[in-house]
């Protein structure tokens, strides 16, 4: 609805108020915000206005922001305002509403609202005159009488603000538009820009503004630009972890000196359209604007350009001469494409003719252009033709485009430079290699020779004969006189080879050659020496084996002279001892024997003679004698004459032994039988005991017999089976066999009809045994039973404790002896039952004994019950009163040193008082528990001494001291604290002052020194002095403490301890401003030293990388040069950018050394400018050295990417392949996701790997019969398989982790199990059967909540049991571990099952 009045209009929707923006005067603004503020004030504002008034605030703040174009046409627009001088006011218009008055009537004006239609039409309205605008009220006086003329004049003012609302909303349309084109071009080109890095490491995003809220690609773009870690993101989707990820890269962004204004994480998070393409052109900014740098003018006389204005100068420098172009900025300047195309013909002629592109076609020339760069130099499709061929390209986009094509032809013109100086130093070294190898060839043929020969003579195999040695004597000779000489004079030749190539390389300035190891004149020396050692040895050698093989055939001759006699003599005596004749009797074989003695001894004797041929024909054999086989068969002869001799000498003695020993046999079973018959002459007698004693004299009497009889056995046993060995088998017999069974058999008939009369003897004896022991058992417990009743019967209790426990010590070593008696007693009454059962003859008189020996035992236990209960009684009694009085003494006397005033005259007194009342009070605390034990112990008492004055007396009395001591201990324990205190204040004082004063003057006499070392030495005491003022400070707090502590007490000395804190704290703040004076002085003179050593050391780095660039210079352009280059330029980039990191950092440290020391100021900045000039001089050398490289720098890239890629590879199959078992739920997570983000890694390469396959098979395409070339098709098949075994070893990894998470999640299942199972078996095992109808009914109730608990976890124990048998059918490592624990939870549970089906009671 229209408004009532001029003041009050409809509130300015956001819409209409883009569409009535009029450019007014400032007086017209002024005036109209006055008004607007008056209006304000007087009335108050509908809810629609206030929300108008801030829209408009919105919009009027946006157009602040309008651009230059725009900004003019609005201010032509005020000129042509201004023409139109009227008498009323015009519209007026600020931030909150717009008024424009209206003819509507002869009388008066009507306002419009500013939500009117696009088309500007209004409807004048009628105001009241009340509300009739002051400024207004000329015009309307005045209306009356000019009404016509004033009629034409508002209708032209009405034309011309409605035409001028329409231009200036077209324009602002406009202006938007232009805006959002830019904005949408910039979005396209950061976005393909941001892929074109994220691509390095397989990331990639779609819409810039929504990718990059999350912050992690953001983090990732980062650390590919930076070549830097990054913290790693914060996993979570949430806002939260998205501010916090955009924090670390923003951080990031503030370290490396990047500023953002207004810019911060929620900003990125919410999506602004404006600050993230700001950010990202601050980090295209930063990272690949910033290091351009552009060098003009003479070398005397360089401009160093950067940033933008270097970028400008090089397209400017790259595409002068070419023509059509003229860059002059990065906006017009690009947009017929002549100038993409003009930088990529400058560079690879190759790949454009620039002489068929007209500038009339801009479309074609920049699809061209763009299209080339994209396919044949690999750089990234930025921007399109329509993004560029427009009437205002976008300066940002076609930066970031051209700094594409800035980086990849600066790379190639590195590369390019370094592939021309590669092989420079090899034609001057071909020469002096030649003459090397030959010096190498002629040491090593000579030290072959050397060798091989001392291999000859050291070679012991000598001919084994007297004519051989002495040829071989002869040959050595020769070797001698001929073969050696030539030789050593080859040796002379070769010392003079080396001394010339030495001379020539010095002379060449050239480092010198120094032979390998091995190959030295000192190591030909030195083998020559061995030769000449192993010559003298040879020599000797063979003199020795002459003498030896001379001596060998003397000792020949004598072997067989003897063996002729030892013959003859062997053959003599084997017809002797052929010969038997022994006798049938015990006498004649002894007579036989003497004399077969008397041969061996004479044979025996003849062995040293054969052994003494033997021993010749062994010295002969072990000299190795030529002719040894023939004395070995004569030596073998006679040694078979002479063993055949022993073997017939044996055979006879054999026989004439078994003849001895049979004889001997027959002898002693005569004698055995004769034994036998006096024994049963004595098993026979009547005699069994008439008491215990003689019983068991005639037992052991038995006993011998029966041993004899068992020796006896043996003895039967061993003569008969002798006398058997001789009538069984084959063998030699020495009389008839039947003879002998006879003679065996009487024998054993003999033995067994003994050993029966023995054991009937045996039985009868111990029957006699038995019944007289058990008598006299009984008739010993029996006297000892009443030994102990008389003692038990005492009514002696003790008068004091020590006599009440030594009777319980005795009691109790009598219920002890009580207790082994007991034991005795069974033994004896079971001994009874079983003669009893065995119906002995003496059953009646046992079962008597037994009877009455119960019956006195049973009185004996009851006595000692009795007087055990009395005599506990007694102890307690005596024990309390010893206990009370012990500790009422102890009380009283803590009480005297509790009353104490002494607190000590010094520190060391006070120390000692403190720690002994510490002591004592903390004894009176644990005899506080002794004060219960006593009331626990009166309470134990009987009723009738429990209740006696003097029991109750001395408790009151132990307690009321107890009490009164814990209170005097308090008040000693403050007043010990506070003379402590005290004490510590003032030695601790001294101590530090004193300590400081002996610091200053050290300090004070210490000079800053001019040397290195010495300041290095200074330095660290002054560390060491930094270490004991840490010490000191806690000293000095210690003393703040304890005068606090003092100071709260309201001690009587406050003031004093104040005075001496005050004093104590200003001299250790003076003494540590004095230090770190001291210290500032001596680190700036260190930085200064350390600054000159660092730019030394700066200057020989960057020397020695130009020097290695150099050498690179003269090399080819073949695989091989290439190879050479990479070797030798391997890590170079890296080392770059750290020279200039280095720069950087002294740079910094040279102007700050500068202001600190400004005496060596000049000499300072004159080594930065050393270094400065270097540096200049290494990246020009690298500049030229990738000039000259041209199409080499692609091999070389993909040489490097090959080399990159193989190693990635074998790293990440190290990684994989790893067979580390978890053995935890948490570790197999982790191991998995490890696993997992390899696989991730390896996604990642797959690009990668592809790439360098298909170029390495473009690189050797056609050059399959180039080694080389075939080399590097071997390391690509290799890269093939390296590949597919590494998705193998993933896989199976993969499978291997999968089953150990089931495992450990099975395992952490069974645990919970496992817990429930031990619940509920506990509290299945601590059941109490109930006594009451109360009881029964809550252990019923009790039972129903397990049954019902058991019932809800049913279900988990079935599941984990599911889960188990699921990993067992899936063939799991741990299949055998999953079902033992199955089978162990299932036993469990069943064991629950049963018991819980049992009666409660």
């Amino acid at each position: 609805m229209s408004s009532p009045c001029l003041l009050r209009t409809a509130p300015i929707s956001q819409p209409r108020l883009r569409e009535v923006k009029i450019s007014l005067k400032s007086s017209s603004r002024d005036a109209g915000a006055v008004r607007s503020s008056k209006e304000a004030g007087s009335r108050p504002f509908t809810p629609a206005e206030k929300e108008a008034q801030v829209r408009v605030g919105v919009s009027s703040s946006r157009s602040r922001s309008t651009p230059p174009v725009h900004r003019a046409l609005r201010a032509e627009s005020r000129k042509a305002t201004s023409k139109l001088q009227v008498q009323e006011h015009l519209p007026e218009r600020n931030g909150t509403v717009l008024h424009i008055p209206l003819p509507s009537a002869p009388t008066g004006l009507s306002p419009f609202s500013s939500s009117s239609s696009s088309s500007s039409s209004c409807t004048p309205r009628r105001p009241r005159p009340s509300q009739t605008h002051p400024d207004l009220a000329p015009v309307l006086s005045s209306s009356s009488s000019s009404t016509s003329a004033r009629s034409m004049k508002r209708a032209r003012w009405l034309s011309y603000s409605t035409s001028n609302i329409c231009f200036n909303s077209i324009l602002d349309g406009r202006f938007r538009q232009l805006q959002d084109e830019r904005e949408a071009v910039q979005k396209k080109t950061f976005t393909k820009w941001v892929n074109s890095i994220l691509s390095r490491v397989g990331c990639r995003i779609s819409d810039l503004y929504l990718d990059l809220r999350d912050g992690r690609m953001l983090i990732k773009l980062l650390e590919v630009l930076s070549g830097e870690r990054l913290p790693k993101p914060t996993r979570g989707r949430m806002r939260i972890h998205c501010l916090e990820n955009v924090d670390k890269a923003l951080q990031f962004l503030k370290e490396q000196r990047v500023h953002l204004e207004n810019m911060g994480s929620h900003d990125i998070v919410d999506g602004n359209h404006r600050l993230i393409l700001g950010l990202i052109w601050t980090i295209i900014l930063r990272f690949q604007i910033q290091d351009i740098i552009v060098e003009t003018g003479q070398a005397d006389q360089k401009e160093t350009h950067s940033a933008k204005d270097a970028l400008l100068l090089w397209c400017q420098m790259k595409t002068a001469g070419y023509p059509n172009i003229n860059i002059t900025n990065f906006t017009t300047s690009w947009k017929d494409g002549m100038a993409f195309n003009a930088l990529i013909h400058k560079h690879r002629p190759d790949l454009v003719d620039y002489t068929k592109l007209k500038k009339s076609n801009p479309t074609h020339n920049l699809q061209n252009a763009f299209n080339v760069a994209e396919q044949k130099l690999g750089v990234t499709k930025l921007l399109d033709p329509e993004d560029v061929f427009t009437e205002n390209p976008d300066e940002k986009s076609i930066i970031t485009y051209v700094v594409a094509f800035y980086h990849y032809f600066s790379k190639m013109k590195q590369l390019a430079v370094e592939g021309k100086r590669v092989g420079k130093v090899l034609d001057q070294a071909i020469e002096t290699e030649k003459m090397i190898d030959k010096y190498e060839t002629l040491a090593s043929d000579l030290l072959t020779w050397i060798e091989q020969t001392i291999i000859v003579l050291n070679n012991r195999k000598l001919a084994n004969s007297l004519t051989g040695v002495q040829q071989q004597l002869q040959a050595f000779n020769t070797y001698r006189t001929v073969e050696k000489p030539p030789k050593f004079q080859e040796k002379g030749n070769l010392e003079v080879l080396l001394f010339t190539i030495q001379s020539r390389m010095r002379a060449n300035n050239q480092r010198v050659y120094t032979p390998k190891e091995g190959a030295l004149v000192s190591d030909i020396n030195r083998a020559w020496e061995r030769l000449e050692r192993a010559e003298h040895e040879r020599e000797r050698v063979l003199r020795d084996e002459l003498i030896r093989q001379e001596k060998l055939e003397q000792m020949a001759r004598r072997f067989d002279r003897k063996a002729a006699m030892r013959e003859t003599w062997l053959l003599e005596n084997q017809r002797l001892v052929a010969q038997d004749n022994f006798g049938y009797d015990l006498p004649a074989v002894e007579a036989a024997k003497k004399k077969h003695d008397a041969i061996e001894t004479d044979i025996a004797a003849y062995e040293e003679r054969v052994q003494a041929l033997v021993n010749i024909s062994l010295e002969l054999e072990s000299e190795r004698y030529h002719d040894s086989k023939r004395i070995d068969v004569r030596k073998d002869n006679i040694l078979r004459l002479w063993d055949y001799l022993q073997e017939l000498l044996k055979a006879r003695k054999g026989r004439l032994d078994m003849n001895l020993t049979l004889q001997r046999i027959f002898q002693e079973m005569l004698y055995i039988i004769s034994w036998m018959d006096e024994m049963k002459a004595r098993l026979l007698s009547p005699d069994f005991g008439k008491h215990l004693l003689e019983v068991e004299d005639l037992l052991q009497k038995h006993a011998l017999l029966e041993n004899d009889i068992a020796l006896q056995a043996e003895r039967v046993q061993s003569a008969s089976a002798a006398a058997l060995k001789f009538a069984n088998g084959d063998s030699y017999k020495p009389c008839d066999p039947q003879v002998i069974r006879d003679r065996v058999q009487h024998l054993d008939l003999c033995y067994q009809d003994l050993c029966a009369l023995a054991a009937q003897r045996r039985a009868r004896l111990e029957q006699s045994r038995r019944f007289w022991n058990f008598l006299w058992e009984v008739a010993e417990l029996e006297s000892w039973i009443r030994e102990k009743e008389q003692l038990f019967s005492s009514l002696d209790y003790g008068k004091d404790l020590t006599s009440v426990l030594v009777l319980q010590s005795k009691h109790s070593a009598f219920e002890d002896e009580l207790g082994a008696r007991c034991t005795n007693l069974e033994q004896i009454l079971a001994e009874g039952d079983k003669m009893i059962q065995a119906k002995h003859f003496g059953s009646p008189k046992i079962q008597e004994c037994m009877d009455d020996i119960r019956r006195q035992w049973q009185q004996l236990e009851d006595l000692a019950t009795f007087r055990k209960q009395n005599l506990q009684d007694t102890q307690t009694f005596f024990q309390f009163q010893g206990d009370a009085d012990e500790l009422k003494a102890w009380l009283l006397d803590a009480k005297r040193q509790t009353s104490s005033d002494d607190v000590g005259h010094d520190e060391y007194t006070t120390q000692r008082l403190l720690k002994n009342h510490n002591s004592l009070r903390n004894e009176a605390i644990k005899n506080g528990a002794t004060i219960e034990m006593l009331s626990k112990q009166a309470n134990a008492l009987p009723e009738e001494l429990q209740n006696t004055p003097d029991i109750q007396r001395r408790l009151k009395d132990v307690k009321d001291l107890y009490m009164e001591l814990l209170t005097l201990a308090d008040l000693r324990q403050k007043k010990l604290d506070d003379t402590m205190a005290l004490y510590t204040i003032f030695s601790e004082t001294d101590a530090c002052e004193l300590w400081m004063s002996m610091k200053e003057t050290w300090l004070v006499g210490l000079e800053v020194p001019e040397n290195l070392e010495d300041l290095e030495v200074v330095q660290n005491r002054l560390s060491a002095l930094a270490q004991e003022m840490a010490n000191v400070q806690s000293r000095v707090d210690d003393v703040n403490k304890a005068a606090k502590q003092l100071e709260d007490s309201r001690h009587p000395r406050t003031k004093e301890i104040k005075e001496c804190q005050t004093r104590l704290n200003k001299r250790w703040e003076a003494f540590k401003a004095m230090v770190e004076d001291k210290k500032m002085k001596v680190d700036s003179a260190v930085s200064l030293h350390n600054y000159g050593l660092e730019c030394d050391e700066t200057g020989t780095w960057i020397k020695e990388k130009t020097r290695v660039i150099e050498s690179t210079q003269d090399l080819g352009n073949d695989l091989a040069a290439v190879i050479t280059i990479q070797r030798k330029l391997f890590g170079m980039e890296r080392d770059l950018a750290a020279i200039e990191a280095k720069l950087t950092f002294l740079k910094e440290e040279a102007e700050q050394l500068a202001q600190d020391h400004p005496e060596n100021a000049e000499d300072i900045l004159a080594r930065r400018r050393e270094l400065d000039t270097a540096w200049d001089k290494l990246r020009k050398t690298l500049k030229d050295r990738e000039d000259s490289l041209g199409e080499v720098s692609k091999l070389q890239t993909f040489l490097q990417d090959m080399d990159d890629f193989q190693s990635w590879l074998f790293k990440t199959q190290k990684a994989v392949a790893s067979e580390e078992m978890p053995t935890s739920l948490q570790e197999a997570e982790e191991l998995l996701g490890l696993h997992n983000a390899v696989r991730e890694d390896i996604n990642n390469h797959e690009e990668d790997y592809h790439r360098v396959r298909d170029t390495g098979a473009r690189v050797i395409q056609g050059q399959e019969d180039d080694p080389q070339y075939q080399q590097l098709d071997q390391r690509l098949k290799g890269l093939d398989r390296g590949w597919y075994e590494l998705q193998k070893i993933w896989d199976s990894r993969k499978h291997f982790l999968d089953q150990g998470l089931g495992f450990q999640q099975f395992l952490r299942d069974c645990k919970a199990v496992e817990a429930i199972l031990n619940n509920q078996e506990y509290t299945l095992a601590h059941i109490d059967k109930p006594d009451t109808l109360a009881g029964a009914e809550k252990a019923l109730k009790k039972h129903e909540n397990f049954v019902s608990m058991m019932e809800a976890n049913e279900d988990k124990i079935d599941g984990v049991m599911q889960g188990g048998q699921r990993v067992v059918d899936s063939n799991n490592l741990y299949s055998g571990k999953v079902q033992e624990k199955m089978d162990s939870v299932q036993d469990r549970w069943c064991i629950v099952l049963v018991y819980m089906s049992l009666p409660i009671c």
